[in-house]
């Protein structure tokens, strides 16, 4: 219930001249927070709340609780996060900003921008590219590399507390049955048994972290075009407290649920080769399963809160069955690329990981980011011929089986990309499947010469390296035995991909 003092606090904000400034204010709430935005400064409260999970009952917990705010986003968006401003009673009873008199309440000020650079809306726009989706993964993975570790955690521990979280949150509305609800917390907690001791290989390697905790895409933004993260959670330090790969799972499913297959596969793949992140990448389902399912029983509340909302229920069983299928997909699989420069084996590659697997897809493991990683430089870095010698070729090859077979046996799909034209390749990477025990289909894509050239000559930028004359190259040694399916690599990507799924 809002307090006295909390009523006279929202009309002081609500009152344009209260900050020195003319104009309409317009405000916001959450359930634990009020947004003032005036002018372009945006001003947020804590409501007086006091729940299981976070405690705002007096001004001196309110107070500390924005500075906390202030300081946490402060990692990723300084610029966005001004500082914090106390709200004081004088003698007379009238309030004020300042220091002086009783303080009775605070704020965070915060720069306003236009919500049209929040990414649910760029989403929604279709504005969410490839390139952003990239550079958004490594943004990521840099944070979280800077995030501190938490020490004395149990990986499987920790996400049995989730567990338990999820369990009670979905008792506390009506969408579902009470069987329903059994049936999904045995579900995660089967699931979780399986996984539980690569989860505490996890936490002893520092993979546990305060991170971000609320990383959705309407708590990201861009700001001087660059992707930024804002709004952690900054309130109880136990839910942000976790798995890495668990924090960015939220921004997978998000993606994922909106129909974003391809940015979630994309997003995952360019935050574990930032990361260097590879048998990790199998956990990815079970946390985006987990985020979908944690979004299920809030979004059920809110149904139940707003007296049984359709559309808010119908929204509940949406990321539910995320969550279900997520869990109920079949095993892994390896799907190999193969053909010569031109024939767009990286563009079918990354088309057609999003389709392998339960979200977020397979992992792509792909010669030209290998043999730059090897070589210490960004993808988009040009090696001259020397990193191309047969010795370092063959090192290559040799890391892209054992990436595979790790990934493999860790339980997630791979889709391996490479010019795979010597017959001792192709077993090599077939023979990860095999050691894995999972299915192989190996694929050799196939497209004259002219078109070869015509595409190698048009390219502009990317990863690869290949030039005219490494094509002339590869067609004067040819490819022979190529005991792989031969796809027409001649039409659209679309037509390609549906081709090599027609095969599995």
């Amino acid at each position: 219930m809002i307090t006295d003092d909390q009523k006279a606090v929202t009309t002081f904000l609500s009152q344009a001249s209260s900050y020195g400034l003319a104009g309409p204010v317009e405000v916001m709430e959450t359930h634990i927070s009020r947004i003032f935005l005036v002018g372009e400064r945006a001003f947020k409260m804590k409501r007086a709340v006091k729940l299981p999970y976070v405690d705002f009952s007096t001004p001196e917990l309110r107070v500390a609780a924005c500075e906390k705010e202030r300081a946490l986003n402060a990692r990723t968006t300084p610029e966005l996060y001004l500082g914090v401003r106390l709200i004081c009673r004088d003698d007379d009873g009238s309030l004020s900003f300042g220091s002086s008199g009783t303080i009775v309440d605070a704020v965070v000020e915060m720069k306003r921008f236009d919500q049209s650079a929040l990414f649910d809306r760029m989403a929604m726009e279709g504005e969410l590219t490839p390139a952003l989706m990239t550079e958004l993964a490594r943004m990521v993975a840099a944070f979280h590399a800077g995030a501190p570790v938490a020490t004395g955690e149990g990986g499987a521990a920790n996400i049995a507390g989730v567990l338990d979280i999820n369990k009670a949150g979905f008792a506390t509305s009506t969408v579902f049955s009470d069987a329903e609800q059994v049936a999904i917390d045995g579900l995660f907690r089967k699931r979780l048994e399986g996984i539980a001791a690569h989860l505490d290989r996890r936490a002893e390697a520092g993979k546990i972290r305060l991170c971000h905790g609320d990383l959705h895409l309407r708590n990201l933004c861009l700001l001087e075009g660059k992707p930024r993260l804002f709004d952690c959670i900054d309130f109880n330090d136990r839910i942000a407290t976790i798995d890495v790969l668990y924090d960015l799972s939220f921004l997978v499913m998000d993606l994922w649920h909106r129909g974003l297959k391809d940015h979630a596969n994309l997003v995952a793949n360019r935050y574990c080769d930032a990361a260097g992140e590879e048998e990790g990448f199998a956990l990815l389902p079970f946390f985006t399963a987990l985020r979908a399912a944690v979004r299920s029983h809030v979004t059920a509340t809110q149904a139940d809160e707003a007296g049984g909302d359709d559309r808010l229920a119908a929204a509940a069983r949406s990321y539910c069955d995320l969550a279900l299928h997520t869990l109920y997909e079949s095993g892994p699989k390896l799907v190999a690329i193969g053909g010569f420069s031109g024939s767009g084996k990286s563009t079918v590659a990354d088309g057609l990981a999003a389709h392998l697997g339960p979200p977020p897809g397979a992992r792509l493991i792909e010669s030209d980011r290998v043999r730059k990683a090897l070589h210490g430089v960004s993808p988009e870095t040009h090696l001259d011929a020397t990193a191309y010698s047969p010795d370092m070729s063959a090192r290559v090859y040799a890391e892209m089986a054992a990436r595979a077979g790790a990934v493999l046996k860790a339980g997630a799909s791979v889709v391996a990309d490479a010019v795979h034209d010597r017959a001792e390749r192709r077993a090599a990477i077939g023979d990860a499947a095999t050691s894995a025990g999972v299915s192989f289909t190996g694929i050799w894509l196939d497209a004259p010469a002219e078109t070869l050239r015509a595409r190698v000559a048009a390219r502009q930028g990317g990863q690869s390296d290949a030039t005219p004359d490494v094509l002339e190259q590869q067609l004067a040694k040819g490819v022979s035995d190529v005991r792989w399916h031969k796809v027409d690599a001649t039409g659209t990507v679309d037509a390609v991909i549906e081709d090599v799924l027609a095969l599995k």
